[in-house]
């Protein structure tokens, strides 16, 4: 999917990709529909879309569990998983209906730079 500066998910994609331009894949992820709102990819084997829809329940069962557990006035602010060379990481806005889904190079991105990349992007996300 290519990705439109008109609307709000495709200027936080333009500006993660400005940020972080050595990322893997980036999508902006809608999670009432597991649907990627923009997505970029620089890895002809890494789909987004297809990423954000199994990711999109990843979050879904962590909602659950947090639910069962009775873990009321907590919410999930980003979930991270650590492969052998990427790092993914999913960012939620506040409001909790959308996250961002990030894959970088574990060797070639400083965990904490990409964290703080989201943090400061997500916020346009909350309309």
């Amino acid at each position: 999917m290519a990705y439109s500066k008109n609307n709000p998910a495709g200027q936080v994609i333009d500006g993660i990709i400005t940020d972080l331009p050595g990322l893997v894949a980036v999508a902006v992820v809608d999670i009432t529909s597991g649907m990627a709102l923009a997505s970029h990819s620089n890895s002809p084997t890494l789909n987004p879309e297809t990423a954000a829809a199994y990711n999109t329940e990843v979050v879904k069962q962590k909602q659950k569990a947090m639910s069962a557990l009775k873990l009321s006035g907590e919410n999930i602010e980003d979930i991270l998983i650590t492969l052998t060379n990427q790092l993914h990481l999913l960012k939620l806005n506040t409001a909790g209906n959308k996250f961002i889904y990030l894959v970088v190079n574990s060797r070639e991105t400083n965990l904490a730079i990409a964290r703080e990349v989201l943090r400061t992007h997500v916020s346009q996300l909350n309309n």
